[in-house]
């Protein structure tokens, strides 16, 4: 038997820091490879961790409710490490069901000491401090809310539903009957509006990148009309089963899975002086919380999946994300990041690289308008076709403007040439 340090693992890009919300294990207790350990607060998911090795735990370094960086030991066992490390599960949805210690009982170890000196709700639930900081901003009090955690917990969902209520009330025209003066108090002048917490964490993360990596930019102009084709085509039938519109999206990914095959270095990490260049391709999905900010949500091994699959796997997360009910392995392990600015026209972004990855590729706005077409004989006419524009931000230590140009000439050539009926 060794001591054996259990640290809080990375919790998703641009996450740094969590708070421990539960132990449902206390000094003295034996825990098994897989049985959950604690559960955790970030910025963006909560999750219950289940434990890496099996043995008697000696020491909790961390109480509940302290918010610590990632890295951090949290707790000491005696026992032996487990060869992989297991998956954490979203605490609102997919956790098993097993007997936990009671996380009220009162005992000797720090876990306990600290907990009369965590801020509590009259009823005497623990919250996060994420979970305080969302109140506060949003001016909600524990008694509007009905805890679904464990033990009736407020959870961070708990408190972004009401949130979301509220957004939907105030969106109904006010009642002139019963508009008051205090309705024109910002008329003609400024008002403060405040970062929430998903702000902050992506405003820095993406500042560390910016300062981090030497940004260039590579932009090239894509015909779509072969993608169109097959789009119009299969528009209504692909609705009527799915319940969603076929997007370029998935052909985008589809066709940047190719070239990332071709092209590895642009499915990498910066990694002290060198590359960790990724076998598995986890492609990552820029989606926008309503302006509140960004979420990443990860579609695992794309390198497997056909475009039906591709399209559903992009829906569901996208979904997940605008509903937070996303889990950690939803939001972590991105290899690539697509950021889909084109449903919004846009002509050209210069988007800031997802650390630690190499690149990210922008989507920009398709439009018809008329191009130059050469036949297999040479000769030239002008028709109306679907265009826009792939740009690149990358990472120029990794590689120089060649290869990036060749990664971007590949995508082009798989979306202007491919036979994309096999696929539907």
């Amino acid at each position: 038997m060794t001591l054996v340090d259990i640290e809080l693992p990375q919790l998703g890009e641009a996450v740094e820091e969590g708070t421990i919300t539960r132990w449902f294990k206390q000094v003295g207790d034996t825990v098994t490879v897989d049985e959950l350990l604690y559960e955790v607060s970030t910025e963006k998911v909560d999750a219950e961790v289940p434990s890496p090795v099996t043995g008697t735990i000696i020491e909790l370094k961390i109480g509940e409710g302290e918010t610590v960086p990632v890295g951090t030991v949290l707790a000491v066992v005696e026992g032996e490490l487990a060869t992989t490390a297991p998956r954490p599960v979203n605490s609102a949805k997919d956790s098993p069901a097993k007997p936990q210690s009671d996380p009220t009982s009162t005992g000797t170890n720090q876990a306990s000491k600290r907990r009369d000196t965590q801020d509590k709700t009259s009823d005497r639930r623990l919250l996060s401090p994420v979970v305080r900081r969302l109140m506060k901003e949003h001016g909600i009090d524990a008694t509007q809310l009905q805890g679904t955690g464990r033990g009736g917990r407020i959870t961070r969902n708990d408190v972004l539903n009401l949130i979301d209520e509220r957004h939907r009330d105030e969106s109904t025209p006010p009642d002139p009957a019963t508009h008051t003066e205090t309705d024109q108090r910002v008329a003609g002048e400024s008002h403060y509006v405040a970062f929430n917490s998903i702000r902050r964490a992506t405003a820095d993360h993406m500042a560390r990148s910016a300062q981090s990596s030497p940004h260039a930019m590579t932009v090239m102009e894509i015909d779509y009309e072969n993608v169109e084709k097959v789009r119009s085509a299969h528009r209504e039938t692909w609705r009527a089963e799915h319940g969603f519109s076929l997007t370029y999206l998935p052909f985008i990914i589809r066709a940047v899975v190719e070239a990332l095959e071709e092209w590895p270095y642009l499915n990498a990490s910066v990694e002290d002086e060198g590359l960790r260049v990724h076998h598995d391709i986890n492609i990552g999905i820029a989606v926008d919380l309503d302006h509140d900010g960004l979420i990443v949500p990860v579609v695992r091994h794309a390198d497997g999946l056909r475009l039906e699959a591709l399209g559903l796997a992009v829906n569901n997360l996208a979904l997940g994300a605008r509903n937070r009910r996303l889990n950690l392995d939803d939001i972590s392990g991105g290899t690539f990041t697509i950021s889909n600015n084109g449903a919004f026209g846009t002509y050209t972004t210069a988007a800031i690289i997802n650390q630690p990855q190499v690149a990210v590729l922008s989507t920009d706005g398709v439009t018809r308008r008329p191009v130059v077409i050469t036949d297999r004989f040479g000769n030239e006419s002008v028709g109306i076709h679907s265009v826009g524009h792939l740009a690149m931000a990358w990472d120029h230590r990794a590689f120089d403007g060649s290869y990036a140009a060749g990664f971007l000439a590949t995508i082009k050539g798989a979306i202007e040439n491919r036979d994309w009926e096999v696929e539907l």
